[in-house]
């Protein structure tokens, strides 16, 4: 069976030559008679895995040397407590963009900790658009200022950067990591689920400027201190060894394809030329959000006649475009196009729906 095309938003589909590279390792490591999976993570070898991806990931994405890269579990969601743990402080304040589902939880896990402040929220718009910077109510000796760049459920995405002066920015940059060049200097602290743009599910990113580890406090679990895993080179108990390995292959596959630059002009054309397939639709099929905060990675669009999804989604299925059905909280379909996805899947699914509406229009 040819491989198909895979529009899910998490577990995603993975670079071809990556799965291919992980295949011919699966049993035999390098010629050490493992495979990854059986290694110590204490072992040489996998210790040399572990250093070349984070010296990769450190490549690719431009980190400053003043950051720490942390290899953790619990995906994002693990990371909307582990914030306020090891950032809130004696304040207990934090600000929180409101933009979506994502941002929605990461708010109220905060709130067991501190007070959270809604510096704007775009609920009221049905989170179809950023709110206006402008009108953004920073609280005064607010620990960090937290967003999330791309909602990954309502295709809703920033097209700047929040501007927080001298308080930390910290992002949830689950959908988004990897897609595009970023300026890590802009950021106190910059988290991701693997399991979209980086790997294989169960492993998390962090990335943490220097001087926020060793902020928790003394109540706050060893397993949700950044300093306790910092101080371990993330190995403070067995980590998801095979998770990050793949990762590893990954940031390889984007320094040997050019990089970020490349992948963000590879990005903007498979998003450019999904919503323009739905825009010149004639209103046949839609997408909510607002254009200049439409996302690259989750392209989310309902057709006017929503009786129709069932025959769009088996058709789909059939001509080998599968994972488009849309999170249940939004309904219609979703199409994650993340960098794995090559541009021929997103041609093939343009092509799809354009016979579609020939046949159903």
């Amino acid at each position: 069976m040819s491989r198909i095309y895979n529009f899910s938003a998490g577990p995603a589909t993975l670079p071809l030559s990556v799965l291919e590279q992980a295949q011919q390792e699966m049993t035999d490591w390098h010629g050490c008679g493992m495979s990854v999976m059986e290694m110590s993570h204490r072992g040489k070898e996998f210790i040399s895995i572990a250093e070349k991806a984070e010296a990769d990931l450190r490549e690719v994405m431009e980190i400053p040397d003043h950051y720490k890269v942390l290899f953790l579990q619990g995906g994002a969601s693990s990371q909307f407590a582990m914030v306020p743990l090891n950032l809130m402080g004696k304040s207990r304040k934090a600000d929180y963009f409101d933009t979506g589902a994502w941002s929605a939880k990461a708010i109220k896990e905060a709130a067991r900790y501190g007070h959270v402040n809604i510096v704007a929220s775009s609920k009221e718009q049905s989170y179809t658009t950023i709110p206006d910077p402008a009108l953004c109510e920073y609280t005064e000796n607010a620990a960090y200022v937290h967003y999330t760049p791309n909602e990954t459920i309502g295709g809703l995405e920033f097209d700047t950067i929040p501007d927080t002066g001298d308080t930390p920015l910290v992002a949830d940059m689950s959908s988004t990591i990897l897609s595009r060049p970023v300026d890590v200097s802009r950021y106190g602290i910059i988290y991701a689920g693997a399991q979209k743009n980086i790997g294989p599910a169960g492993l998390t990113i962090v990335i943490v400027r220097e001087d926020l580890v060793g902020l928790a406090g003394s109540n706050t679990p060893a397993m949700m201190d950044y300093a306790v895993h910092e101080k371990a080179e993330s190995m403070y108990n067995t980590p998801p060894t095979y998770s990050w390995y793949v990762a590893g292959l990954v940031f390889e596959w984007l320094l040997k394809n050019g990089g970020l630059t490349t992948m963000a002009e590879v990005n903007e054309r498979k998003a450019t030329a999904l919503y323009d397939c739905i825009d010149s639709s004639g209103g046949f099929y839609t997408n909510p959000i607002d254009k200049p905060y439409r996302s690259w990675m989750n392209v989310p669009f309902v057709m006017a006649d929503s009786s129709l999804d069932g025959q769009f989604l088996a058709g789909a299925a059939e001509a080998g475009l599968v994972q488009l059905k849309g999170h249940r909280s939004v309904g219609g379909m979703r199409a994650s196009i993340y960098n794995a996805m090559p541009e021929e899947g997103v041609d093939a699914l343009i092509g799809f729906m354009q016979d579609f509406q020939v046949k159903n229009g």
